[in-house]
């Protein structure tokens, strides 16, 4: 099958429905059955998807002139709704250009919804903004399976409340018929019936609270089990997704959807899924004395039922809107905030206060304002919905005294009917109060569902190989691009061999850090492999490959823990003694055992009441607890004063010894232990070799030294 996808701008800027195909080494835009654009891929060095402000455009770029747009040949136009499919076309298109190869085209990444016409989320296959509600429904009770048998018990006691609390006006009933209005019988009778009906009361009384004791234990326990499980299962899945889709997520974002959503899930399961079954028990049961009572009555009281149900469903879907962007003001706002208290020292040092004040007064401000919107708007509604819910009320107290003058009900039944309207109105008036609950629940399900469903980037083959990494690590023909039709690496081809040190260097924005993350496997390669000792990457188990990597960042994360917690991280069930090796190893020991605490010392959130060299020195004593087969080292000795840099230099050639290493650096003096020097520009590797004859070749990594040793100068 051929790769066709459809764009929407015509060369005059119209909007037609076009459609692009390739086939046979052309690529073809026509709309309708009009071609309008034909050409063959000779001579061509690739197809390019350059995007604008609302739109965007595909084009051929001859050989030889990549960097002369004025020379590449416009295919066609497409506004941004077509952005990801051409894309993927463009993906297709590069890949036979390169090895004459022709692949199907994927469409995982495109799919949109017919109705609304959004992208899917990544890895689902429904809508969730026109998902059916029923769909919610199925997904909260199969989450909530395991605990309905608990809720199920406590519904069961919190309806044996509920009866008894019922019993009330029935023995009311029984009181005003047969003792207070009833003459034929004599004085003692009566009185001994008045205090047997007002025993029988207070037994009801006493039996409703202890029952509705013993369902708010047994719901308090299965809601905490909820709670815990759901946060957990949450959590988990945070954990394990891919860096792609944690990078499309703010922090506040996915800590509100760990806490805040599963609590709302929580909340109406246990309290609104108990009550349901109370409610729908008890609408029965008074459904059906009333219908004994009076029949005529019961109609009156139920006839605007099914009106006001339609009113609810047409105001269900405009709620439900108001909600989903009240969930994202929520999320906005707990994103400054945790921007703001992680980022407290860099706010101080630049006296931001006042702008950081009012940037969350702001966002406090439309989710307030949306909040009281939404409550203001219910606050008009509800009264309206259950005033007409109760609308039979009066037409039962007209129509219910006619019947009491004409002898054909009596005063204790009208009585009763009267009472057994509270229970037989407190379900539909909590039905209609559903809407409300259930608009501000499905934002919450949507957020949870999304994260449960997405499927991870970064997938394990069925049965992988066991990761050994005791070998040479070979790059061949890799091709990746955050965005498919955007490359940030073209055709790497890299041999190292094991034990080897590389050093990559190039301008900032060339692709160095892109290249060690597909070699940490963050991210796979577009095309191409990374293999080590004969076996790709992506055929090992990701997560024992990484069990052998030991990474030091520029910027290196310390948890709020103690200074031996944080080295220990790299392997929880080390001894003390190793611990303490790795930090002399790292060069870390001595100012360690000078701290208040020495190992035992609380280093804070982030580590920042330790030094900058301290803190790298940990991250180096982590990576050599570690022991890795592959080092990583981004940036290890940036930013650092010539002391504390050499006795990191002296830590990390230690730490390098033997081990197959890639080190990113700007500053290129710390590079001159490296085995191979690799310069990386534009994506593409240009140069390779040691430091003497890269400087010989008087190409990109002689300019940078040289620009670098007139820096020194300057300075």
């Amino acid at each position: 099958m051929k790769p066709s996808v459809t764009f929407d701008i015509g060369p005059s800027g119209d909007i037609i429905d076009g459609t692009l195909s390739f086939e046979g080494g052309v690529v073809t835009a026509k709309c309708g059955d009009e071609i309008y654009f034909s050409a063959s891929l000779e001579g061509i060095e690739e197809l390019v998807l350059r995007t604008y402000v609302g739109c965007g455009t595909l084009e051929l770029v001859p050989e030889n002139s990549p960097g002369d747009m004025s020379k590449s040949l416009e295919v066609c136009r497409f506004s941004m709704t077509c952005v990801e499919p051409v894309g993927e076309f463009c993906k297709v298109v590069n890949h036979y250009i390169r090895t004459g190869e022709e692949t199907e085209m994927s469409t995982e990444g495109f799919r949109v919804c017919p109705i609304c016409g959004r992208h899917y989320a990544k890895g689902l296959n429904t809508c969730l903004f026109c998902v059916e509600k029923s769909y919610l429904v199925k997904r909260l009770f199969a989450i909530s399976k395991p605990y309905l048998p608990a809720l199920f018990i406590a519904g069961v006691f919190v309806a044996l409340s509920s009866i008894c609390t019922a019993m009330l006006p029935v023995l009311n009933s029984k009181l005003i018929d047969n003792y207070l209005y009833n003459s034929a019988i004599l004085a003692d009778a009566r009185v001994k019936g008045v205090v047997r009906i007002a025993v029988l009361i207070a037994v009801s009384q006493i039996l409703s609270r202890i029952f509705n004791m013993i369902s708010k234990r047994r719901a308090n326990v299965a809601s905490g089990d909820l709670s815990n499980d759901l946060r957990v299962l949450v959590y988990d899945k945070v954990q394990r997704l891919s860096v792609s889709s944690l990078t499309g997520k703010t922090s506040g974002d996915l800590m509100k959807r760990v806490s805040n959503d599963t609590e709302k899930i929580k909340n109406f399961v246990t309290e609104q899924g108990m009550y349901l079954m109370e409610k729908v028990l008890m609408f029965v049961v008074v459904l059906v004395i009333l219908l004994r009572i009076s029949p005529l009555l019961t109609l009156i009281v139920i006839l605007p039922v099914p009106f006001v149900t339609c009113a609810i469903r047409v105001y269900w879907k405009w709620i439900s809107l108001r909600f989903r962007k009240q969930w994202r003001c929520e999320s906005r706002e707990s994103s400054i905030l945790h921007d703001i208290v992680k980022g407290i020292r860099v706010v101080k040092t630049f006296g931001s206060e006042a702008r950081e004040i009012k940037k969350f007064s702001a966002a406090s401000k439309k989710l307030a304002d949306i909040a009281v919107g939404n409550e203001h708007r219910w606050a008009i509604v509800f009264p309206l919905l259950t005033f007409f819910m109760g609308i039979g009320e009066f037409f039962v107290i007209y129509f219910g005294g006619r019947m009491v003058i004409n002898g054909q009900i009596s005063i204790g039944e009208l009585l009763e009917f009267n009472l057994f309207l509270a229970y037989i109105y407190q379900p539909l008036r909590w039905m209609s109060s559903l809407p409300q609950k259930l608009a501000d629940l499905s934002a919450s399900l949507i957020k949870i569902f999304e994260i449960i469903d997405e499927k991870h980037d970064v997938e394990d083959v069925e049965d992988p190989k066991p990761a050994m990494l005791d070998g040479d690590l070979v790059i061949k023909d890799l091709r990746f691009g955050y965005k498919a039709y955007e490359p940030v690496l073209r055709d790497i081809n890299l041999t190292v061999k094991q034990g080897e040190m590389i050093g990559l260097v190039g301008h900032s924005g060339a692709g160095k850090s892109t290249l060690i993350n597909l070699i940490m496997r963050l991210y796979d390669a577009d095309t191409g492999s990374i293999s080590i000792a004969g076996t790709d990457i992506r055929d090992m188990n990701q997560y024992e490959f990484r069990e052998q990597l030991g990474v030091v960042f520029q910027e290196n994360f310390l948890f709020a823990g103690t200074v031996y917690d944080n080295i220990a991280y790299a392997r929880p069930d080390a001894d003390p003694s190793e611990v303490i090796a790795a930090a002399k190893a790292a060069n870390a020991h001595n100012f360690i055992i000078e701290l208040p605490d020495g190992y035992n010392t609380v280093v804070g959130e982030d580590g920042h009441n330790l030094s900058g060299g301290e803190r790298q020195r940990l991250s180096i004593a982590r990576a050599v607890l570690r022991n890795p087969a592959i080092l990583i080292l981004d940036e290890a000795t940036s930013a650092l004063d010539p002391e504390t840099e050499e006795q990191i230099q002296e830590a990390l050639a230690r730490l390098v010894k033997g081990r197959t290493t890639f080190a990113i650096a700007h500053r290129l003096s710390t590079l001159r232990n490296a085995d191979r020097l690799v310069v990386i520009e534009k994506g593409r590797i240009v140069e390779t070799g040691s430091h003497r004859d890269l400087l010989m070749q008087n190409g990109i990594y002689a300019r940078l030294v040289m620009a670098q040793r007139q820096t020194s100068k300057l300075n």
